[in-house]
């Protein structure tokens, strides 16, 4: 009797589990909706979008299909100078962030030096301040700073950074957001490793590159990610700085592409082609990106 009691499922259990799932269904329905809507969307022209917006078709391949709207892209735009400019920044960008950030934190956590405290109180304190609210300095900053740039076989000195890639990339390096990151897991490291190495007589650097670096893998990862998605949806500094095509990346070419087109079939092809790739290389390392922002301790 207690052995069938014992095999004997609860209902409870069961009612709770299916309403579980009804209620993931239900918000990745939602989420996936908008997603899926622009994708099937960019495949049709425009009369047949508003006719299967109010029936199910509006998410299937049915009817006018056909990669008209993706050769519209092509042909009214220069996305591909767009999509290799946002290859360039964002992969420039990632790269130097992890070096000079998890160098300022490695400054701030493992070594000793007057007025450290203060700094990471700056650092703490930048947190808090939006990027609207310094965008504008930034701005004058840059439109004055002297560049040396390659033309036509030679050297020429600008006078400005605006129209660049580097005014894209060089302000974006140092990210206080990362810093902290990286300060706090890299506070978590018993400094018996230092010690150990110092006394075999590394020096900093190495102690950097040779005991904490291989450590830290997790939240390398963590940054690197979320700074790729940060800097692959920047919007409102190229808007600022950027205002011929040969240095503009993928998100503000959208509103220029607005200005070429009134088909939704070919606004939607283009923001597919942004936004598809994206989510491409979010689903393959998956994984990776839960277990690398549980390692490094960021809840969100």
């Amino acid at each position: 009797m207690s052995a069938s009691s014992s095999s004997m499922v609860d209902p409870n259990f069961i009612y709770k589990r299916i309403l579980t799932y009804a209620v993931l269904v239900l918000l990745a329905y939602v989420f996936l909706f908008p997603l899926l809507f622009m994708v099937i969307s960019s495949f049709k022209p425009q009369q047949q979008i508003f006719t299967d917006l109010y029936s199910i078709r509006a998410l299937l391949p049915v009817g006018e299909v056909s990669l008209d709207n993706y050769r519209a892209v092509f042909r009214k735009s220069a996305i591909e100078t767009m999509f290799l400019n946002s290859v360039i920044i964002t992969g420039t960008t990632v790269v130097l962030g992890l070096l000079v950030n998890s160098l300022a934190a490695f400054a701030l956590s493992r070594l000793r030096w007057k007025g450290q405290q203060l700094m990471l109180t700056l650092v703490i304190a930048l947190l808090i301040i939006p990027f609207e609210a310094i965008s504008v300095p930034l701005l004058m900053l840059v439109a004055h700073l002297p560049w040396v740039g390659w033309e036509n076989g030679q050297f020429v000195l600008h006078g400005s950074w605006l129209n660049s890639l580097q005014v894209q990339i060089l302000p974006m390096v140092a990210n206080a957001f990362s810093i902290f990151l990286f300060y706090q897991f890299f506070r978590d490291i018993p400094k018996d490793f230092d010690e150990a190495a110092a006394i075999d007589g590394a020096s900093p650097w190495q102690i950097y590159w040779k005991v904490i670096v291989p450590m830290s893998w997790p939240v390398f990862a963590t940054v690197a990610i979320l700074q790729f998605l940060h800097m692959w949806n920047q919007y409102l500094w190229p808007i600022m700085v950027v205002q011929g095509e040969a240095a503009r990346p993928l998100q503000p070419g959208i509103q220029q592409f607005f200005g070429t087109t009134t088909e939704w079939g070919e606004i939607m092809a283009y923001a597919s082609m942004v936004t598809v790739p994206v989510l491409i290389v979010f689903l393959a390392f998956q994984k990776r990106f839960v277990r690398s922002m549980a390692s490094a301790g960021v809840k969100g």
